[in-house]
């Protein structure tokens, strides 16, 4: 039975929610604050990689947090505010950074990784569609043998789990990227992984969308809900008042905004991300995270990418902080002595917020409180790797089919 339906959200998961529910035989409104052209979808680092197995909430994250969070320029910052809804989250969090919940999150990060990839060459191939996509592998670069008995063991997850992944030497980096001298001792080589040039495939489908007759309201702020018994019946948003049968909320960190206001209760923060682009040309071939600083170099579609750092802040900061856009960039030249990131690159450093769940997996699926909506959102660092994985489940949903994988480790109103 086809629907009308409201995605709030216009980022990669709206829009590839809006793909599956279009071919579905929905019909489909987006409804976005921004101008759909910058964000967290914009300036990620393009990765599409079943091989980050192990979720954000993971022993000794709290312990290396609490040690970074006085120095704002630390790859993981965390800024001390007084929230409720703030300790709500980190107690959460801090209750699932166990061995325990690693092992049982994999399935659940590494089945809905792997949909997305196949998903994404198959939209790619039915449609015809021209973005940049490459499956050339993950680097994971160190520089200290701690970084290097980290790796081992993800390494040694992954192989576990069916992926093809194997560790380096300094001289295996050297045959896998010939052409730039590469400050490291070793490191890991995720052939699994694939990458991307996120802005390119943005573009292309919100055109496809467009085509298909698919309604996209941009700058345009959600006011309120209007409810009626367990259903949202209508939504003002503009001066408007339109009602709907369905409505998807995947508005990325400000999806608990939205749920707040129909009392449905999701612990989720903001963690801001930085990106800058390298024009000049820099003979990077594969995409590599630098371990220590948690970096990634990603060689995309006529530049190259540099991003990083997780700033878990309040969702209205919207200021850059330069020390941690220098931390990206100083830490890549470290790596790639060769390298140069000019002032005026670090200069127009961009950022986008992540939404960050309470255990490092998404929330995806119905709300048992109002029945109407269905909640696509706390990808972490890996909405990019997740998005049209994502967008299927959520058409499923609407459309009331089986889900094509399980879904329980996605449950929005599951238990910490």
């Amino acid at each position: 039975m086809s629907k009308n339906i409201a995605i709030i959200g216009g980022g990669i998961i709206g829009l590839c929610s809006a793909y599956y529910l279009i071919k579905d035989g929905h019909k489909v409104t987006i409804i976005d604050k921004s101008s759909l052209d910058s964000g967290a979808s914009y300036i990620n680092a393009g990765y599409l990689c079943p091989g980050h197995i192990i979720p954000l909430a993971a022993p000794g994250i709290i312990k290396q947090g609490i040690r970074w969070m006085f120095d704002s320029s630390s790859p993981l910052y965390i800024e001390p505010r007084i929230n409720i809804e703030f300790f709500k989250w980190m107690y959460a969090f801090y209750k699932s950074c166990t061995d325990k919940h690693v092992i049982n999150s994999i399935p659940g990060i590494l089945n809905l990784s792997l949909l997305s990839q196949d998903l994404l060459q198959e939209i790619k191939d039915e449609n015809n569609f021209k973005f940049h996509y490459e499956k050339k592998g993950l680097l994971m670069l160190c520089k200290t043998e701690k970084a290097m008995l980290h790796e081992e063991h993800t390494v040694k997850l992954a192989i576990e789990n069916g992926l093809v992944a194997r560790m380096i030497n300094k001289s295996e980096i050297k045959q896998l990227e010939p052409d730039v001298e590469i400050d490291s001792i070793g490191g890991a080589y995720f052939k699994c992984d694939h990458h991307s040039t996120p802005g390119e495939f943005m573009s292309v489908l919100k055109e496809f969308l467009l085509r298909k007759g698919v309604s996209i309201f941009k700058n345009t702020l959600v006011d309120n809900f209007v409810l009626e018994g367990e259903k949202i019946k209508g939504i003002f948003f503009d001066g408007q008042h339109m009602e709907f049968d369905e409505y998807v909320f995947a508005a990325g960190p400000w999806t608990n905004y939205l749920c707040n206001k129909i009392g449905v209760k999701l612990l989720l923060q903001a963690g801001k991300g930085y990106a800058m682009n390298v024009c000049e040309e820099t003979k990077i071939n594969l995409p590599a995270i630098l371990v220590e600083s948690k970096c990634a170099i990603t060689p995309m579609n006529g530049f190259t990418r540099f991003s990083g750092t997780m700033e878990i802040a309040s969702i209205n900061n919207n200021n850059i902080r330069r020390n941690r856009v220098d931390a990206i960039a100083n830490s890549a030249c470290s790596y790639y002595p060769n390298l140069k990131i000019n002032e005026d690159v670090r200069s127009k450093a961009a950022f986008g917020l992540r939404a960050i769940s309470a255990d490092g997996l998404p929330y995806i699926g119905r709300s048992t409180k109002i029945k109407n909506i269905v909640i696509a959102t706390g990808h972490n660092m890996t909405g990019w790797s997740m998005s049209t994985g994502t967008g299927k489940l959520v058409s499923d949903f609407v459309s009331e089919k089986t889900p094509i994988i399980d879904t329980s480790f996605y449950n929005p109103e599951r238990k910490f």
